[in-house]
C-alpha cells in the first residue's frame, strides 16, 4: 500500500518483551536495520531506561538519515495515546505509571508513539497483510465485495487482539479496546478466554486429558508432535487439547465478528498447530443456537464464515454471488449481493512482522 512503499520517513521499532529488547527501523514498509537485541533488565527501571537509550542510539548510528519518530508495541496496562505504562507483571520496574512516551521524546527529541501489541498486529495486517490481500484477489476474481473491516488476534503466552474499523485502529476511550483476553471462556465459564486460547491453555488440557501431571514440562511443539504421531505420547489428548483451544477461539471470535463484521486473521506461536484447532474453530463460526424445544435452530452469527486458508473454501469465498434485481415500477436494476460472508486466515506476515508494520505505519498516520 501507499502509506508503506512511498513514504520514505524512517521510524524507529521496539519488540519489547519481558526478558529481551529488540530494536530495528523501518523505510517504506522495509527493515533497514536490526535486529539489535539487548537485555531488557526489567525489574529496575533506570536500568531499562538506558537499555531503551542503548538500543535505539545503537540503531540511529547505523541510519544515513534522521529518523521521524519512534514507535513500538509495549505490554499492557497503559495509557497508551499518553505513553504511560502502569503496572506491568513482566517487567516488575514499571511500577506506579511511568511516563515512558515523555522520557523517550526528551531523550531523542522527536515523537514518540507506544501502542498495545495486539492492536498494531491487527494494524499492520489491515495495513499490509490479510486485508489489501482479501481485496486484491476479490477484484482479480471479479467480485464486486470489498472489505474494510479488521480483527486481528495473537495466539501465544497469551490471547491478544486488536480492532481496525474503516482503516482506523479502534483505540477506545481508556485505550482498552479489544482487551479479548478477558473475554468469557466457552469451556470454563468461570475463566476467562485467555485460559483456554493460549499456552498453558493446551499444556493443562492435555496433561488432564493424559492423566499425566509431569505433561505441564511439555512445550505447544512437543504436544503438536504428538498430536502429528512424530513423538511419543498420548495422541488423542493431544489432538483434543487443541480442539478445545479451537472451540474455545471459534466462540470469541464469534463474538467479536458479530459486532465487527469484517475480516479475522490469526497469528502468534500457536498457529503452526492450526490444522489441529482450525476444524473447532469453524465449528463454532458455523454452528447453530437452539431456540425453542421443537429443535428450530438459528445461524451462530448471520454471516458465512471461509477459512481461505483451505483452497476449496477460498474459491466459494471469492466467487461473485452479486446479481442485479429490478425496482419495481421502473426499468431500473440495482445490484445485491445475497450473500454475508467473511473470511478467516492465519497470518502470512507472522505477528512480529505484523507488528513492526503496525508501528511503522501509525506513526506515519499521526505525522501528518
Amino acid at each position: 500500500m501507499k502509506i508503506l512503499k512511498d513514504d520514505k520517513g524512517i521510524v524507529l521499532t521496539l519488540d519489547a518483551g519481558g526478558t529481551n529488547f529488540v530494536f530495528g527501523a523501518i523505510q517504506g514498509g522495509e527493515e533497514i536495520v536490526g535486529p539489535i537485541g539487548l537485555p531488557s533488565n526489567g525489574s529496575d527501571l533506570a536500568l531499562c531506561t538506558e537499555t531503551l537509550f542503548k538500543g535505539f542510539q545503537e540503531v540511529i548510528k547505523q541510519l544515513t538519515e534522521k529518523p521521524v519518530a519512534i514507535s513500538f508495541a509495549f505490554p499492557g496496562p497503559a495509557d497508551y495515546p499518553n505513553g504511560i505504562i502502569g503496572d506491568l507483571w513482566n517487567l516488575p520496574g514499571f511500577r506506579g505509571g511511568v511516563p515512558l512516551k515523555a522520557i523517550l521524546e526528551n531523550h531523542f527529541n522527536m515523537p514518540v508513539f507506544i501502542n498495545n501489541d495486539g492492536d498494531l498486529f491487527a494494524y499492520g495486517e489491515a495495513i499490509a497483510g490479510i486485508l489489501p490481500e482479501v481485496n486484491a484477489e476479490l477484484e482479480k476474481s471479479g467480485s464486486t465485495k470489498r472489505y474494510k473491516n479488521l480483527i486481528g488476534v495473537t495466539l501465544g503466552t497469551g490471547f491478544g487482539g486488536g480492532i481496525v474499523l474503516n482503516g482506523k485502529l479502534l483505540v477506545g476511550d481508556n485505550s482498552s479496546a479489544a482487551e479479548v483476553w478477558i473475554m468469557g471462556n466457552r469451556n470454563l465459564p468461570q475463566s476467562n478466554a485467555e485460559e483456554g486460547i493460549s499456552i498453558r491453555a493446551v499444556q493443562r488440557a492435555y496433561a488432564y486429558l493424559a492423566a499425566d501431571k509431569n505433561a505441564l514440562e511439555l512445550t505447544p511443539k512437543d504436544i503438536f508432535d504428538i498430536a502429528s504421531g512424530t513423538k511419543p505420547g498420548n495422541k488423542d489428548a493431544a489432538i483434543v487439547a487443541f480442539e478445545k483451544l479451537g472451540h474455545c477461539l471459534g466462540d470469541s471470535l464469534a463474538n467479536l465478528l458479530t459486532i465487527v463484521d469484517g475480516i479475522a486473521v490469526i497469528g502468534g506461536g500457536l498457529t503452526g498447530a492450526s490444522e489441529f484447532y482450525m476444524p473447532a474453530v469453524m465449528d463454532e463460526l458455523n454452528n447453530h443456537f437452539f431456540i425453542n424445544a421443537k429443535g428450530d435452530k438459528l445461524n451462530r452469527i448471520v454471516q458465512k464464515v471461509f477459512n481461505i486458508d483451505n483452497p476449496l473454501q477460498k474459491t466459494e469465498f471469492l466467487k461473485n454471488y452479486s446479481k442485479q434485481v429490478v425496482v419495481p415500477g421502473t426499468d431500473k436494476k440495482v445490484f445485491y449481493d445475497p450473500v454475508p460472508r467473511l473470511a478467516i486466515a492465519t497470518s502470512k506476515l507472522g505477528a512480529s512482522r505484523a507488528i513492526s508494520l503496525g508501528a511503522y505505519a501509525f506513526a506515519l498516520d499521526n505525522l501528518k
